[in-house]
């Protein structure tokens, strides 16, 4: 076949092209699909099937369990939403780091830290200089710096930015402004993930030490700021709104068709990519069924949460903001793991740090971009989670914010161990540790009972990881 022939023919069969390159391109029924991911399911490929089962079965228990109906009411399941955010949102940051097989122990504190400075400025009218004190502002200042240039150092540049801009907003001393205050915060936020980023990825010190060691210390630094025993409103309409406020009616539904609109499209559009370069895709039937179960629960919860939930006392009605919020770091955080080179990286980068250093990749900039966006996503979830109790206090974002937060990962289907798992792991687990704390406390039940409900259910997560990675090891052999 002469070279004009060979072209024509790859061009009039693109999957003879594919086939060269060793890629699949085998047509498969949804019967075989279907086939195919049971046996997955049996060699240990579980993902959040485990937490969505448990999730299903939460609620079907606490359901049963109230007689009063109060847990599965509209208005008890969006001040879910609303409760459960803040942590969720940590999480999905957490699952980065956890992606490369670290551990990031300061992100509570650090989300801490970054809701003290938002909260600083608001009540000070912009004078950060007066309320912090001369020797602490200046100290502050120059420690934003550091980050940036900590963070140029490991070619982190977005952080740098940030860290930056953070320093600038510090001296400008702009009046307060809730949109100033929240950039502000996740500014701090992206400082401190460039010193932790450092300090693991450059130095090579432990995580689990350099985090453990930060979240002192970032204790230390909220204490500072705020004082011992005392608490810092949040007295602010469109902070408040962030986990308190609902969209219209109208809103709520362009949300629907925007979100379930933009996730069919993608899927379909994807489908018909592969299929027209020959590359092996699911079966059309099983996409669109997807496609039209999501839409089909996405328009029946939208649905839900326009009634108005509170008859008789307050029209609340609309989907909460912070859904909205959710979605869009979901989405984000979904794209750039499994759509942009960095994501890639991430999951070499979890999977075999060796082989991934020596494919090329920079470890050492990977390992410390994971931190920038933990600590990035702590800060936007000590603004929803800060916005819902109207303060800011000295014990924000200790105590259990960040075992939560990690236990939602877990429970989600994150591995501990690196190279596997998913942002909407976070949303998952999260939901589910959401609905235990939740359901056992309209039962009434002590705080005792719900530590070691939720403790338990974090361990059996972490032994379904175990026993899962042990089963897919052995099928591999």
């Amino acid at each position: 076949m002469t070279a004009p022939e060979k072209s024509a023919a790859e061009k009039a069969n693109p999957g003879n092209r594919a086939a060269d390159f060793g890629i699949d391109t085998t047509a498969r029924t949804t019967g075989e699909a279907i086939r195919g991911y049971v046996s997955g399911l049996r060699n240990g490929e579980l993902g959040s099937l485990p937490a969505l089962l448990g999730l299903a079965a939460l609620f079907i228990l606490f359901t049963a369990l109230d007689h009063g109906g109060t847990f599965p009411s509209l208005l008890n399941l969006a001040n879910l939403l609303q409760q459960g955010a803040g942590r969720t949102i940590i999480a999905m940051g957490l699952v980065f780091v956890l992606l490369t097989g670290e551990i990031d122990l300061a992100a509570g504190t650090a989300s801490g830290l970054a809701a003290a400075l938002m909260a600083l400025h608001l009540v000070s009218g912009g004078n950060l200089l007066g309320a912090m004190g001369g020797f602490v502002f200046v100290v502050f200042v120059i420690g934003l710096v550091v980050c940036a240039g900590l963070a140029i150092w490991t070619k982190v540049w977005a952080g740098a930015a940030g860290a930056l801009l953070g320093a600038v907003l510090l001296l400008v001393g702009v009046p307060p402004n809730a949109w100033v205050e929240m950039l502000l915060a996740i500014c701090v936020g992206v400082a401190v993930g460039c010193l932790t980023g450092f300090l693991v990825a450059r130095t090579g010190m432990p995580s689990f030490v350099v985090t453990l060691a930060l979240f002192i210390a970032w204790q230390g630094v909220i204490l500072q700021l705020i004082g011992d025993g005392g608490t810092l409103g949040l007295r602010d309409p469109v902070i408040n709104a962030v986990a308190n406020g609902n969209l219209s009616t109208l809103g709520s539904w362009l949300l629907f068709v925007v979100a379930g609109g933009g996730y069919a499209a993608v899927l379909l559009l994807q489908q018909r990519s592969r299929l027209s370069k020959g590359l092996v895709a699911k079966p059309t039937g099983l996409v669109l069924i997807k496609v039209g179960v999501v839409l089909l629960l996405g328009a029946a919860a939208t649905y839900a949460l326009t009634q108005d939930r509170s008859p008789g006392i307050i029209s609340i009605s609309g989907i909460p903001y912070v859904v909205p919020i959710v979605l869009v770091l979901l989405i984000l955080g979904t794209y750039v793991l499994d759509r942009t080179r960095f994501g890639r990286h991430v999951y070499a980068v979890g999977g075999n740090r060796e082989a991934a250093r020596r494919a090329g990749i920079d470890v050492v900039q990977i390992r410390a971009a994971v931190f920038v966006i933990s600590s990035a996503f702590a800060a936007i979830g000590a603004i929803v989670y800060s916005s819902k109790v109207g303060s800011v206090s000295p014990a924000a974002g200790g105590g259990n914010t960040l075992l939560f937060a990690v236990g939602a990962a877990v429970i989600g289907g994150t591995s501990l161990f690196g190279g596997r798992g998913r942002v909407s792991n976070a949303v998952i687990g999260g939901a589910v540790l959401a609905m235990v704390e939740n359901g056992l406390g309209l039962l009434k039940q002590p705080a005792a009972v719900v530590f070691v409900i939720t403790g338990l259910v974090l361990l059996l997560a972490a032994s379904v990881d175990v026993l899962s990675r042990r089963k897919s090891a052995a099928a591999g052999r």
